[in-house]
C-alpha cells in the first residue's frame, strides 16, 4: 500500500510539475525564429571585402606618411611644430578636399566636448581650457607647385579644399605650421605631471592627422569628444623634438641619433640592455639630479622614426629614471622593453618592475597572436592613468603590483587592437577595448606563473551588472554609452563574450586559430564588425549569427531553467528525462549535471541547436535510480542572469 501511495503521489507530482512547466513556459521571452534568423548578415560581399571575412582582391586603403619637426617650450608648456603630410589616394575616387583631425581643439572652452563631456564630468572632462590647435600656415604641394588652400576648421576637424582634386592613385603633399599649449590634464590621454625633479610631459594628438577615407563610409569625421578614441591611416613617420638638454625624451619608434642626445655611458648601457633579458639601468635614480647624466649643451634634438604605424606619441622630463631590457620575438628578431618614471614611482612592486612586465606582456602576445612590430616598447609613468600609442604607453605613476601589471599589460595589449588591427575606435570600442581585455586575461595567467591572475568574470554580481536593463549594448559609439557603463559595455562584456566563444561554443584550438587568422588578415588594415564575424565563422566552421545577435547587436539576457524530471514508463531503472527551458532571448549551449540517488553523476553537454525549435527541450539520461539533483551550468561558465532556477532537487 505504501508503494502504491508513493507511486500515486509521484504521478501527481509529475502532473503538477508539468502544469507548472506549462504555466511558466508562457512567461518565456524566447523566440527561436528571431534568435536563429537566417538573414543575419547584410549582403556585403564585394571586391573590397569578401563573404569569408578576408580583404577582397581589390581591397584598398589610403596612406599617410608624416615628417614632423617640433620644439618643446618648457616655460610656456607649449609645442610649436611643422608637419609635412604625404597623402596617397589609393581609393577609386577623386578627392576634391581632405579632412584632418585637429584634436587639441577638444581643450577649447567652446568645443563640443566642453559642452557635452566636460559638462557631465568624469575621466574625459577638461579640467582647464587652452586655445587648442593654432594653425599658423597651410600649404599644398601639387606637382612641385605650392599654394595656400582654403580651409575650414569645425571643432576637432579641419577640411582643406584643393585647387585640383587628388586623382585616384594620386599623391598630394600638405605642410602645416601649428602650435598648442599642453594641458595639465588632457582628457586622461595626455598631459603633464609636476614631480619634485620637474614636469613629466606626455604628449599625444599633437599634430594634424589625416582622417580615414575608406570603402565603408568615405570620410570618417566623427568629432573627438573624449570617450571615443581614434581611427587613423597607416604610414611611415619621422619626427624630431627639440627640447632643453636636461630633459630625456622617449617616443614611438627608434631613436635615430643617440650620439646627439645621450651620454657615452647611456649609449653603452642602452646597447647592453639590447642584449640582456634582465633589466639594465640606463639612468638611475641617483643620477636624476646629476648634471653629468645629460649632455652639456642648451638643447638636444631627438630624432625618431617608426614604420607602418598609425600614430606617434612621446614623453619628456628631466625627472626620468630610465631602464630597459631585451625582448625576444618568435621570428628571432629582438626588440627593447623600456620604462621611464620619476623617483616617486620607486616603491614596493613599483615601477622598477615595469620593464619586466612590458617584456612579459609583449613576448607572450607575440608568440600567441602576432609578432610585435616595433623596435622599442616604452612605458611612461605620469599623470595619464592608462593610454596607448604605437610603441609607447602612458600609465599612472602611482601604480604598483597588480595595478601596475594590469595597466601595463592592457595598454601594451592595445598593440594588437587597434595598432595592428586598425578598427574604428570612434565607433566600435568593443573591437579594441574588449578584444584587448580578453587577451589580457590569457597574458595575466601566463605572467610570472600567474602572479597577478584573477578569478573568473562570471560571478553573479558581475553578470547581473553586465546584463542589467540599464546596461548599454556593445554596438554603440562610446559617447552614446553612459559613462558609468563604458567599462562593462566596451571592456568587460565583450571580453566575457570572447571567453564564452572560446570556452563554451568552440574550443581553445578552434577559437585561437580563427582569432589569429583575423589578426593576420587585418593586420595594418581596417576591418568592420562584419569582417570579424565572417572570419571567425569561416575559420572555425561554425554559423555564429545567433551568437553575435545575442551578444553584440542586442542587449539580450541568458536564463536557462530546469523545469522537471520524469522517468521512462515511470520507472527510474528505465532512465530519466529532464526538461529545461530558455527563459530569455539569448541562447547558448547547455551544460548540465544529473546526480542519481546511487551517487552516480552524468555530465551532459548539449549544443545550441537544441533551442532551434522552441523554448522547451527534453533530453534523456541513462539513469538507473531516482534522480537526486539536476544543475545547469555547474561550473559558472555561462553568463546566466538568473541562477535561482538553474537547479532541481527531488522533493522528499
Amino acid at each position: 500500500m505504501k508503494i502504491i501511495v508513493l507511486g500515486f503521489l509521484g504521478c501527481f507530482l509529475v502532473v503538477a510539475a508539468f502544469a507548472q512547466t506549462s504555466k511558466e513556459t508562457s512567461q518565456s521571452k524566447y523566440n527561436n525564429h528571431e534568435a536563429f534568423d537566417p538573414l543575419f548578415y547584410p549582403p556585403s560581399a564585394n571586391d573590397y571585402r569578401t563573404g569569408s571575412g578576408e580583404p577582397g582582391p581589390k581591397y584598398w586603403q589610403n596612406r599617410a606618411d608624416y615628417k614632423i619637426n617640433c620644439t618643446l617650450d618648457t616655460g610656456l608648456h607649449r609645442v610649436t611644430g611643422e608637419v609635412e603630410i604625404i597623402y596617397s589616394n589609393n581609393s577609386p575616387s577623386n578627392l576634391k578636399f581632405l579632412w584632418l583631425q585637429v584634436d587639441q581643439n577638444i581643450y577649447r572652452n567652446d568645443s563640443r566636448a566642453s559642452a557635452t563631456t566636460t559638462e557631465t564630468g568624469g575621466r574625459w572632462a577638461n579640467a582647464k581650457f587652452t586655445e587648442g590647435d593654432q594653425i599658423k600656415s597651410i600649404a599644398v604641394d601639387e606637382g612641385g607647385k605650392s599654394y595656400s588652400p582654403k580651409y575650414l576648421i569645425t571643432d576637432t576637424r579641419m577640411q582643406v579644399w584643393l585647387s585640383n582634386e587628388v586623382k585616384a592613385g594620386g599623391v598630394v603633399k600638405l605642410k602645416i605650421g601649428y602650435q598648442f599649449d599642453i594641458p595639465e590634464y588632457g582628457t586622461d590621454r595626455m598631459g603633464r605631471l609636476r614631480t619634485k625633479n620637474g614636469w613629466i610631459y606626455e604628449v599625444a594628438q599633437w599634430y594634424p592627422r589625416m582622417c580615414v577615407y575608406d570603402d565603408v563610409q568615405g570620410w570618417n569625421t566623427l568629432p573627438y569628444l573624449g570617450a571615443g578614441e581614434f581611427y587613423l591611416e597607416y604610414g611611415d613617420i619621422e619626427y624630431s623634438i627639440t627640447a632643453p638638454a636636461d630633459l630625456i625624451v622617449v617616443g614611438s619608434g627608434e631613436l635615430q641619433n643617440p650620439q646627439d642626445c645621450l651620454t657615452a655611458a647611456q649609449i653603452s648601457r642602452w646597447n647592453e640592455a639590447k642584449n640582456s633579458d634582465k633589466t639594465v639601468m640606463i639612468r638611475s635614480d641617483k643620477e636624476v639630479t646629476d648634471k653629468n647624466s645629460r649632455p652639456n649643451k642648451p638643447s638636444c634634438t631627438w630624432k625618431f622614426k617608426i614604420q607602418n604605424a598609425r600614430d606617434v606619441s612621446w614623453a619628456a622630463s628631466r625627472a626620468f629614471v630610465w631602464d630597459a631590457a631585451r625582448m625576444n620575438l618568435p621570428s628571432g628578431k629582438k626588440s627593447v622593453a623600456a620604462s621611464v618614471y620619476p623617483v616617486e614611482s620607486i616603491k614596493k612592486n613599483g615601477w622598477q618592475r615595469s620593464t619586466e612586465m612590458v617584456k612579459g606582456s609583449i613576448e607572450y602576445n607575440s608568440a600567441k597572436w602576432f609578432e610585435f612590430p616595433y623596435p622599442v616598447a616604452t612605458n611612461v609613468a605620469g599623470i595619464v592613468a592608462g593610454m596607448e600609442y604605437p610603441g609607447i604607453v602612458f600609465c599612472g605613476f602611482n601604480d604598483t603590483g597588480n595595478g601596475l601589471w594590469g595597466v601595463t599589460d592592457h595598454e601594451f595589449g592595445h598593440t594588437w587592437f587597434p595598432m595592428i588591427v586598425g578598427s574604428n575606435e570612434r565607433k566600435y570600442a568593443w573591437m579594441d577595448e574588449g578584444f584587448n581585455t580578453f587577451i589580457n586575461g590569457l597574458s595575466t595567467q601566463n605572467f610570472n606563473h600567474g602572479e597577478f591572475a584573477s578569478v573568473s568574470f562570471f560571478t553573479g554580481d558581475v553578470t547581473k551588472y553586465a546584463f542589467s536593463d540599464q546596461m548599454d549594448g556593445l554596438m554603440n559609439i562610446p559617447e552614446v554609452i553612459q559613462q558609468e557603463n563604458l567599462g562593462v559595455a566596451a571592456y568587460l562584456k565583450p571580453s566575457m563574450m570572447l571567453q564564452s566563444l572560446r570556452n563554451i561554443v568552440l574550443d581553445s584550438n578552434r577559437f585561437d586559430g580563427a582569432f589569429r587568422e583575423y589578426i593576420r588578415r587585418w593586420a595594418f588594415k581596417h576591418p568592420t564588425p562584419w569582417d570579424f564575424f565572417h572570419t571567425m565563422e569561416n575559420v572555425s566552421g561554425e554559423d555564429l549569427g545567433w551568437f553575435w545577435k545575442g551578444w553584440v547587436l542586442n542587449t539580450w539576457k541568458l536564463d536557462q531553467a530546469v523545469r522537471g524530471v520524469t522517468y521512462i514508463d515511470d520507472k527510474p531503472t528505465n532512465g530519466s528525462e529532464v526538461t529545461i527551458e530558455n527563459m530569455e532571448k539569448m541562447v547558448m549551449p547547455v551544460i548540465a549535471v544529473v546526480r542519481e540517488a546511487n551517487g552516480k553523476e552524468h555530465r551532459i553537454n548539449l549544443p545550441v541547436e537544441v533551442w532551434q525549435r522552441g523554448a522547451l527541450w527534453t533530453f534523456s539520461v541513462p539513469t538507473t535510480t531516482e534522480v537526486k539533483e539536476v544543475i545547469l551550468d555547474p561550473d559558472n561558465k555561462l553568463p546566466d542572469y538568473n541562477r535561482t532556477n538553474n537547479s532541481w532537487k527531488k522533493a522528499f
